[in-house]
Order: C-alpha cells, then structure tokens, then sequence
C-alpha cells in the first residue's frame, strides 16, 4: 500500500536577534531567536531599562546613587534602604559566607587604593595598606530591617564583586518572563544561557586565551541553561618597576593576588554563583580552589596557570572538542 504520510519538511528555525550596549563598566550584548519582532522588540527595552535602573541606583561610580549615599553616611548615621536593597545586602552576606571572606563588598578602601585606573598607578605603602584593611570588614556593618549603617568614616560598600552577574540573571529571568525560549545574555564575558542557540545543540562560548586576550582562544564550552563567569587579572592591573599588580585583590593581604592563577571560568546553575566561585578561586591557590569549586554542588570549573590548567572531574564534559 503507498504512504499517504506527508514528506519531510525542516521546520523553519526562528531568527536569531541581538541588542549591544555599554553599561556597568562593560560591554552588555543580547542574543535571543524569537519571530515575534515586537515581542523581541520589548524584551531588548526591558533589559536596557533594567540595566540603567540597577545601575543608576547601586553603582558607586554614580554619587546619586544609593551605594554612594550610604558611603557618605559611614560614621556619621544610618540610611534607610527598600526591600529590593535588603535582598541585596542579604546576597553580600551570603557571599561572604560562601567565599570564606574572601569576597567582602566592604573592600572598596584597599580597591581605591590600588587604583590601576589612575593617569599614574603606583603601588601603595605597607601603611597605607593597613590603614586600609582596617576599614574593611563586612561583619562590621550594621543592618537593622529596612536600614544599614557603616560605623567608621572611610567605610565603603562595592557592590561591583557580583553586581553584573546579578544583572545577568536578571536579565535572564526577563527573557524567560518574556517567552524567549532561547537567549544568551553576555555581559563583559559573564553569561547566561537560556536553552540552546537556534539549530543547534547548545550554546558555544569561547575561553579567551590570557597571553592573547581579545585574538585568540584556547577552546570553548557548549551550554545550556546555565551560567558561566571567568576570573582573571590578565586584562585589568598596572606594572611598576617591572613587577605587574592585577586588580583582584585578596582581603586578608590587602594587596593583589599572586598565587599564579591567570584565569577561572566556572560553569554552575546562575551566573553569580559561577561569579563568586570564580574570583574566589582565584584568590585562592590553584590547589584549592579547584577544590572550593569541585565542594560546589552543581558547579565545574577550570583554573589556568602559566604552565598548566587544573580542572574539576566534570569540567570536560562541556568542552567543545577542537
């Protein structure tokens, strides 16, 4: 008997859109597919609206902002804060906790004081260095519902240790909001991924190379519906009588971190957590902080050295073959 089934005809993929803009220090680019132009349309002014609002208001390079606003007021009264700020000050304590300290949103003294942005960078004294780390000590703040007070003058809340990758899941959970059933949200190389990109498998990121950054990779990811943040202080510091300082500082030191990690990249379930394993294991040794990541339920990560990489047991299950 001869078929009456109808022949095979490819289902026609949606197509892929983007958005790029620059916000909180960085380069922020979206990719989604959708074939609703107005609804992919809204979706880009939801996330650039989105952006700005955090940006305007928890940015410490904005002296409007609330951040700056609690920064005047350290030592001298509290500030009161909505409940949007109280969830977040929760997430700072948290990431104190999980990190061991090492990531502390009241390390903006010893961050300004090695200020790698200056017209001339120089390296701070041992004084200086210790009159910083004085000032520097989350579990020093004081928080009452709806109210925080720094106690010293000097005092300084960042939240630039997880900020943009907060941005990212959030950005994240407006295309979800928005029906996008698949989108990757980049923003500075800290990402998110929402189901797989249009025809394909999964998402495919690129590892930046750390002697060649912006030219060259030394292999990439495919993935999907997580998150992945990098750590590294290859693009970010200043060299002084021939001694190179990058700008990931450890809290404990007050100076910058030179155990001989180049570079971290976590995969884990959101992009702030793959953030703060990340800059926390690179702070750490290499040894433990493939460790610290490897303890991490849900999270894998890779940490490259001048002549090695060292990576958790499942890390090479999202690695691209080349």
């Amino acid at each position: 008997m001869a078929s009456t089934a109808a022949p095979f005809r490819p289902t026609a993929l949606p197509p892929l859109r983007a958005r790029r803009w620059s916000a909180l220090g960085t380069e922020c680019f979206v990719q989604y597919a959708t074939d609703d132009e107005a609804a992919g349309r809204a979706f880009e002014e939801a996330a650039v609206a989105w952006v700005e609002g955090f940006e305007a208001k928890y940015s410490r390079f904005r002296p409007t902002s609330l951040i700056s606003r609690i920064n005047a007021a350290a030592g001298r009264h509290w500030v009161e804060v909505d409940d949007e700020a109280d969830r977040l000050l929760d997430i700072c304590a948290a990431v104190y906790r999980l990190s061991g300290g090492l990531l502390d949103a009241t390390a903006l003294p010893l961050m300004r004081l090695w200020d790698y942005k200056a017209p001339i960078p120089r390296v701070p004294s041992p004084a200086e260095v210790d009159a910083a780390r004085r000032l520097v000590g989350w579990l020093r703040v004081e928080r009452t519902p709806g109210r925080i007070y720094l106690p010293e003058p000097g005092m300084a809340l960042d939240l630039g240790g997880w900020g943009k990758e907060y941005a990212v899941d959030m950005v994240a959970e407006l295309a979800r909001r928005s029906g996008l059933a698949s989108a990757l949200i980049d923003f500075g190389h800290d990402l998110r991924a929402i189901g797989a990109a249009p025809g394909k498998p999964a998402w495919h990121i690129g590892l930046e190379d750390p002697d060649r950054p912006g030219d060259a990779c030394w292999g990439s990811l495919a993935i999907l519906n997580r998150g992945v943040a990098s750590s590294g202080d290859y693009r970010r510091g200043f060299t002084a009588n021939g001694v190179r300082y990058g700008h990931i500082l450890d809290p404990r030191t007050g100076r910058p971190v030179t155990h001989g990690a180049r570079q971290v990249t976590v995969i884990a379930p959101s992009c702030v957590q793959a953030g703060v394993l990340s800059t926390t294991a690179f702070i750490l040794p290499p040894a433990d902080g493939i460790r610290f990541i490897q303890d991490t339920v849900g999270a894998e990560g890779c940490i490259v050295t001048a002549n090695a990489r060292h990576q958790t047991r499942g890390f090479f299950h999202y690695v691209v073959p080349h």
